[in-house]
């Protein structure tokens, strides 16, 4: 986390001070840093200067408005997986040639959505969502240009939940499938074959499962030549992994020395997807001890986010760093650290040494930027938090906090109900 340090044991997100942000925009919020976030999308980027390559961020890891314009800006695209994202990527000025659709349940209106925008490729997932594009794409008298995400088979060795290439998972089809799929592909006078995808999990802190994969999707790229279907591109995802505690995932140089080596040569276009390894470690979540309670056999830090706010460590048992935003030279107690919903899986960590605090300290949730807000709900009735966004000694509020009138916002009560 390149630009969160501490400074006189005050945490600073690069030139301001979290408890200033804090203090002005209240707790629990999360505090991205733009340098951060643009020197890992850059550090990915360079990485593969020496083959020809667009890097597409993941959006479902975070879409807040201004990470995707800092994306257009420094020249990437997005991969998208709604017609949300979709909509939201445009807003914020990615062009439409830089944007690829996955998702295994895509909706009529979504990829008619899609096909208006012209965008870079769209991944077929289904023989369902084939037929689906085949009737769009004659309809509305485009040509649209279409990949077949294959599952590769491959064990990323990662979380089950996040795990996308085994043949038990939803995600994508089986080789045999795919090249049955890209013969209908081929007879369409409206679809184009220009790629071939996968994606195998996220959060994957070994080489060998991504190897495996490019080695796979380039034996196929060869076997559609044969077949005289000729695509230009290959789409590899993402799912390279952070430090959260311990883990020593792979520099995205050495990722891309390994990826590169077998691509070199091929003449396609790779595309790379990644989302965690951009934004996770650009920020953290910040929340404020309500109270300290005492039981007969814990001591727990009540605080004011909670798991509707960050839900990886409730969803899946997931560690992060957490530090207090002052650190004092005080003693050092074992804790739950829980938040107010009512669930016993309302907590961010359990039996975690900590420093001694109190309410009104502010703690810091390290490596929150990957499926933190974006992963955020209103359960419990719970407003939404903000989002802050600093460069050098500025720092932007780029999400207010939700109101209360926000949470009934849409809803409608029947006449009936008046009388």
């Amino acid at each position: 986390m390149n630009y969160f340090e501490y400074r006189n044991e005050e945490l600073y997100c690069e030139g301001v001070p979290v408890r200033q942000i804090a203090r002005a925009v209240g707790t629990p919020l999360y505090i991205y840093s733009h340098k951060t976030f643009e020197r890992h999308f850059t550090v990915f980027d360079r990485a593969f200067e020496d083959v020809p390559h667009l890097v597409c961020y993941s959006c479902k890891a975070n879409a807040n408005g201004a990470l995707l314009r800092t994306v257009a800006r420094l020249g990437g695209g997005v991969d998208i997986v709604s017609g949300g994202e979709l909509y939201k990527a445009l807003k914020a000025g990615i062009p439409h040639n830089r944007i690829v659709f996955s998702g295994v349940g895509k909706t009529e209106e979504e990829l008619k959505d899609a096909i208006r925008a012209d965008i870079r490729m769209i991944n077929i997932e289904s023989e369902g969502e084939l037929d689906l594009l085949k009737k769009l794409a004659r309809r509305m008298k485009k040509t649209v240009p279409v990949s077949v995400r294959v599952n590769p088979e491959i064990d990323p060795k990662t979380h089950p939940y996040i795990t996308t290439g085994l043949k038990k998972n939803k995600f994508g089809v089986l080789w045999a499938e795919a090249r049955r799929l890209y013969g209908e592909i081929s007879r369409e006078k409206y679809l184009s074959p220009v790629g071939i995808s996968s994606h195998i999990g996220s959060q994957i802190v070994e080489l060998n499962p991504f190897m495996e994969a490019v080695m796979s999707l380039k034996s196929m790229a060869k076997e559609l030549e044969n077949m005289d279907i000729a695509i230009s591109m290959l789409d590899i995802g993402g799912g390279l992994g952070i430090t959260y505690k311990d883990e020593l995932p792979p520099h995205p140089e050495e990722y891309a020395k390994v990826v590169a080596r077998e691509i070199k040569g091929t003449g396609l276009t790779l595309v790379l997807e990644p989302g965690r390894v951009v934004v996770g470690n650009s920020a953290i979540f910040v929340t404020k001890v309500l109270y300290v309670k005492q039981s007969p056999e814990k001591t727990f830090y009540i605080v004011d986010g909670a798991m509707n706010d960050l839900v990886r460590p409730s969803l899946y048992n997931a560690y992060h760093e957490i530090k207090p935003v002052k650190q004092d030279k005080g003693g050092v107690i074992q804790v739950d650290l829980v938040g107010p919903i009512c669930e016993s899986g309302d907590f961010f960590a359990k039996d975690r040494e900590m420093a001694e605090l109190k309410a009104d300290d502010l703690l810091a949730i390290f490596g929150a930027g990957a499926y933190g807000y974006s992963m955020s709900s209103n359960y419990n009735a719970r407003r939404r938090a903000a989002e802050v966004l600093v460069r050098d000694e500025e720092f932007f509020v780029v999400r207010k906090r939700e109101t209360f009138k926000d949470l009934v916002k849409g809803e409608s009560v029947p006449e009936f109900l008046e009388e």
